[in-house]
């Protein structure tokens, strides 16, 4: 007798653990299933669902230039519509009309053109022309700086203002030896920057407007 309550009474307490187990592990799975990362649906909302390149924001008449990557787009037409790149002839390839030279030209003028161009072809062509990328307006700037490398010239921009673009000196740099390298008629000249001095209003004529091409070291 004494061993069959033994055996009812570890029936119990068996059964008590089990319990409790099971009481401890819902709320468990419960907040795991909380936690679970947003299906398909709504990884797919997160997702941004226009991927194409934007078009650089360019100053009121700007001057396309050899390198730029334009886009020509034709309303209703996209077979002609086109994403291209000028040339270093300054000309682009178009269906219908081939060869056109933009270099030099404002966007305005360039879709006014084309758009008499296509008048053979097409019924009262409305030509929009946008300026994708600028490439042919650049300044470098390289060395002991936070962000070296290449910048678009979009509007006129002086060697403390790239210097401010490109996030500023690192901690080693010789503020006083910074010079601009700018080639001219085939010749190359080195042009001085003092940091100090422009900043403290006495070398204001050393903080000059960049030409495209020019590059500034920053020892």
């Amino acid at each position: 007798m004494f061993s069959f309550k033994k055996q009812i009474v570890l029936i119990l307490a068996i059964f008590w653990i089990a319990g409790s187990l099971v009481a401890q592990t819902l709320p468990a799975q419960t907040t795991t299933a909380n936690l679970k990362t947003p299906g398909p649906e709504a990884s797919d909302t997160a997702k941004p669902t226009d991927t194409a390149k934007l078009a650089e924001v360019v100053p009121a008449g700007y001057i396309v230039g050899d390198s730029d990557i334009i886009r020509v787009n034709v309303w209703k037409e996209p077979e002609v519509s086109q994403t291209v790149v000028v040339r270093t002839d300054g000309n682009i390839s178009l269906p219908l009309i081939n060869e056109v030279k933009v270099s030099g030209m404002t966007p305005l003028q360039i879709q006014d053109m084309v758009a008499e161009k296509l008048k053979g072809f097409l019924n009262s062509p409305q030509v929009t022309v946008t300026v994708i990328e600028i490439r042919s307006k650049r300044a470098f700037i390289t060395g002991e700086i936070a962000r070296p490398g290449t910048y678009s010239l979009n509007a006129q921009t002086t060697v403390l203002q790239l210097i401010a673009q490109a996030g500023g000196f690192t901690p080693f740099a010789k503020r006083d030896s910074i010079i601009v390298l700018r080639t001219e008629d085939g010749r190359q000249s080195r042009l001085k920057f003092k940091y100090k001095e422009v900043v403290q209003g006495k070398k204001s004529e050393q903080n000059i407007a960049l030409h495209p091409g020019d590059t500034v070291v920053v020892p």
